[in-house]
């Protein structure tokens, strides 16, 4: 099945609710306005204990164009992307509101987790030398790496189990208006059509 793919965006405006304001420990990592948790195989993305002696853990937040399948009722099964600059927007917005310390466990809002904080995060952006993590070198330009220092030992303990393997953004994201992005099959018949000039509408 071809499905269409919808960029999501935020608002820069720090009094507006479409953001990132949580970053979920989740263990099966993998995007009108919409609560949306990436878990499972949707979004979420591997890290790594870069020091167990310093409980730090490292990895990608956000991986910029990076197709994720998403089923809601209202639009049914489809893919969403972050651009590069809504990721920037998101990171900025995530900072400047303070949510470095907001982190749970599985998406549960029930299980906050207090002892973890990102304490470091970059945008990749190789014109300025700034290169992904070892292990993501095709990660592309205006992907979101962070790293938590981790204080909780119960957390620390699930991370040294493997049974939290990555992170998982959440938060309200806007979808573009009406017109949806057209499917690549789409778009080959409407490039077709218009070889052959004949009228053709898009559903």
């Amino acid at each position: 099945m071809d499905l269409p793919i919808y960029e999501l965006k935020i608002q820069e405006e720090l009094q507006d609710d479409a953001e990132v304001s949580f970053i979920a420990l989740v263990d099966k990592p993998a995007i009108q306005r919409d609560f949306v948790a990436f878990s499972q195989d949707n979004y979420g993305q591997n890290f790594a204990i870069q020091d167990e002696d310093k409980h730090i853990i490292s990895g990608p937040l956000m991986l910029a164009d990076k197709p994720i399948y998403r089923n809601n009722k209202k639009f049914g099964e489809h893919f969403v992307t972050f651009s590069a600059e809504t990721i920037k927007d998101i990171a900025i917005k995530f900072s400047k509101k303070g949510y470095q310390g907001n982190v749970n466990l599985m998406h549960d809002q029930d299980m906050q987790l207090d002892g973890l904080i990102m304490f470091e995060s970059f945008l990749v952006d190789k014109a300025r030398g700034i290169k992904p993590m070892a292990g993501f070198e095709d990660a592309k330009d205006g992907s979101w790496f962070g790293s938590f220092y981790v204080e909780n030992e119960q957390a620390w303990q699930l991370i040294k189990q493997g049974k939290v393997k990555g992170f998982s953004v959440e938060g309200y994201f806007e979808y573009p208006s009406e017109k949806k992005t057209p499917t690549y099959a789409e778009q080959k018949l409407a490039q077709l059509a218009e070889l052959l000039k004949v009228p053709l509408t898009l559903k």
